[in-house]
């Protein structure tokens, strides 16, 4: 299996009067950014097989414009592991669909670094950051197995968006 690891694009600031952390979606700018990124992705993988997403709104807006980038239907599916710091919880949720080829994952820091550092065998301190709209593929023969996976890259969103065409 590939894993597509992808942190959430640029969300309103936590503390915005009115909006709970839980409820903050992407600002404007941080979708238009992301937009270029996706286009990105989309040109240097296929169309995942499943998207698995954290149910939060800018993790979900996120996923929902890479899906867009990929200009195909893909199941979407809120994993509520992916809101929390919870790799071992979303290293089951990814072994339950280990004959698939490709599978997307959306999620927020430091969740996304600690699953990355899950799948490759990483100490959790010494894991990649990533940066709002970057992403990462992972191959693993295992995904609930920590230590199984092999980084194939760690892209920045700005990268990303070049691929995509953008700047």
């Amino acid at each position: 299996m590939r894993l597509l690891i992808v942190r959430h694009a640029a969300a309103v600031p936590r503390g915005t009067r009115g909006l709970s952390d839980s409820e903050r979606p992407l600002t404007k700018q941080g979708a238009a950014d992301f937009a270029k990124a996706a286009r990105g992705l989309a040109r240097v993988l296929p169309r995942p097989d499943v998207i698995l997403t954290s149910p939060l709104p800018r993790a979900r807006q996120t996923a929902e414009i890479a899906l867009a980038a990929w200009k195909s239907k893909v199941r979407v599916v809120a994993e509520g592991s992916l809101a929390e710091v919870a790799p071992a919880r979303v290293a089951k949720a990814l072994a339950r669909r280990r004959r698939l080829r490709l599978v997307a994952v959306f999620g927020h820091e430091p969740g996304v670094s600690a699953l990355l550092a899950y799948l490759v065998g990483a100490d959790e301190t010494d894991a990649l950051g990533f940066k709002k709209g970057g992403a990462a593929l992972v191959e693993t023969l295992d995904p609930g197995q920590r230590g199984s996976g092999q980084l194939i890259w760690f892209l920045p969103p700005k990268l990303l968006s070049t691929l995509g065409g953008g700047r």
